[in-house]
């Protein structure tokens, strides 16, 4: 019987090794390759076509949410399973919105996650209790989608101004808004700019003031 096939993505090689040692004592699963940064796991995922990745989210060069949007584009049949530290708002919203289908922080123990992974792999969506919490307090507090909440402030603004608008208010550089859009540096500080001139301010800092 052929064992769910497992790709495991960290930039911290303790985790990464300890990660890799406990799956490997659970007979249904198979590390099938490591993986230190996104570039990384999406090369892992075209060249093994695992079941599950594990993926973290902050890493350096590629993150962790641009890998998952990618592998979600090119690899469907792959499922993305975030590992991290950060259960905050923004992390959780844009990891499911780059297509992760599980997300847990990494105090979860060996049960949870072997659980986790099993679940993911037969095609369920899996959030672990922290996240499940943050995501029921923000549905009974306010809109669920922190983009259309965004919009409905500021109706003046395109959709696509409206994603940037997101990420220069969790202080991303325009390298990262780029790398996270799939848009070109200069693509985006055209927005940035239309969305300064929309916002009547000139500088980053003022727009960052506005849009909290």
């Amino acid at each position: 019987m052929t064992g769910i096939r497992v790709v495991v993505a960290d930039d911290q090689d303790i985790v990464r090794d300890g990660l890799v040692t406990v799956l490997g004592l659970i007979d249904d699963f198979e590390v099938v390759a490591e993986a230190a940064d996104g570039e990384q796991a999406v090369r892992a995922v075209g060249m093994h076509r695992p079941d599950v990745v594990l993926m973290d989210l902050r890493m350096p060069g590629t993150d962790g949410i641009s890998a998952t949007a990618r592998i979600a584009a090119e690899f469907p049949a792959t499922r993305v399973l975030v590992l991290t530290t950060f259960d905050d708002d923004e992390s959780i919203t844009l990891a499911l919105q780059a297509g992760a289908r599980g997300y847990l922080t990494k105090d979860a123990g060996r049960a949870q996650l072997a659980s986790a992974i099993r679940a993911l792999a037969d095609g369920q969506q899996v959030l672990g209790d922290s996240v499940g919490r943050r995501l029921i307090e923000r549905l009974s507090s306010g809109p669920a989608d922190p983009l259309a909440a965004l919009r409905t402030r500021f109706p003046e603004l395109t959709r696509r101004e409206a994603e940037v608008a997101m990420l220069v208010a969790a202080d991303a550089t325009n390298g990262e808004i780029a790398q996270r859009l799939y848009i070109s540096p200069t693509t985006v500080k055209s927005h940035i700019n239309a969305l300064f001139a929309k916002l009547g301010v000139k500088t980053r800092a003022e727009a960052v003031a506005v849009l909290r």
